[in-house]
């Protein structure tokens, strides 16, 4: 079955309340506003004829002007993922691994070319509501980029496989670059370094660490392997949702090489695997008993590209299934 999640139909919906129509005008509607709200993903044939119903009445644009109004918030667990990216164009590698939560419709891919980056969704536009759809994707990425880096980034160019509509006010407006359509393939463009820019919270955290490198070096005053061991662990959680962080990631956030890195784990007792190990089953623990996410999503933010593999982890530390644990708690 090809679905969308449920949180991306809400918003569609609401964006047209906000354009002029009641909660009345989607009376006949397969599944309500108020019906959504409780699912988690909702059919492609609903998702789709929605968009088309919904840019008929309200006019061309209305996908990218959705798009407009996307909050990190509206995606979910993939949201709270993009939280604890390092740099912005890491939100794709992540959206990669999570993009089953919003759609199993289309897969993203960034290809570099010089000192553009071409970020390509991958989808077949097989009847115009997938069109639109996929220019709500679009619309949306350039206002999750912004908000991620905390900087007005925009993109150089965007590629659309279909016609262009009759007004493209919307689509200026959005984009603010060269837009091209019945191209080979959906895409929009940045300039590598602004994929590469640090976001606000990387920005944050890993300057804190590279400030106490600075102290170290020019007071002689050692960070404590206690505190130490605490910042690595940090790191490697907020890295975790995009895969298991190598040790190489890591010490390049700490300003220091791998060896180094390693050495000063060893002092405290501590190696990068076992750090590895305790921070992804602390996460797991955390979450089970806290919130009411799935152990299909905790597995996907502790790093893990299987759930199987998850639970097999799991029980190795617990000796319980992540559901034996979460019922006991």
């Amino acid at each position: 079955m090809k679905y969308f999640s449920a949180n991306l139909y809400v918003k569609m919906l609401n964006c047209a309340i906000a354009e002029g129509m009641n909660h009345e005008d989607f009376a006949d509607w397969t599944t309500s506003l108020e019906e959504a709200k409780k699912l988690e993903v909702i059919s492609a044939e609903e998702f789709l004829t929605a968009h088309e119903l919904l840019d008929d009445r309200l006019g061309p644009g209305f996908g990218v002007r959705v798009g407009q109004q996307m909050i990190i918030e509206d995606y979910g667990v993939l949201g709270l993922s993009w939280r604890t990216c390092s740099r912005v164009g890491e939100i794709f590698e992540r959206s990669e691994r999570f993009f089953k939560l919003l759609s199993n419709t289309f897969v993203w891919q960034i290809q570099k070319k010089g000192d553009v980056s071409h970020v390509i969704l991958h989808r077949e536009a097989l009847r115009r509501g997938m069109e639109l759809s996929t220019e709500a994707s679009l619309s949306a990425t350039v206002v999750v980029l912004q908000a991620m880096s905390e900087q007005k980034i925009a993109p150089t160019q965007v590629s659309f496989k279909h016609s262009a509509p009759n007004d493209l006010s919307s689509f200026h407006k959005a984009f603010n670059c060269s837009i091209l359509f019945n191209q080979p393939q959906y895409a929009i463009s940045y300039k590598t370094k602004d994929l590469n820019l640090r976001t606000a919270k990387a920005d944050a955290s890993i300057n804190s660490y590279l400030l106490q490198q600075v102290d170290e070096k020019t007071n002689g005053i050692k960070i404590p392997g206690s505190k130490f061991v605490r910042d690595v662990e940090s790191l490697i959680k907020d890295s975790l949702p995009t895969g298991i962080p190598s040790i190489h990631h890591i010490a390049d956030l700490t300003a220091m090489s791998n060896r180094t890195l390693t050495r000063r784990l060893s002092e405290t007792g501590a190696t990068y695997r076992d750090l590895i190990k305790k921070t992804q089953e602390s996460i797991a623990k955390d979450m089970l008993f806290n919130t009411t996410q799935s152990v299909g999503e905790i597995a996907f933010l502790t790093g893990f590209s299987e759930q199987s593999a998850f639970n097999r982890a799991f029980k190795k530390w617990t000796n319980q299934t992540p559901s034996e644990f979460r019922k006991s708690n």
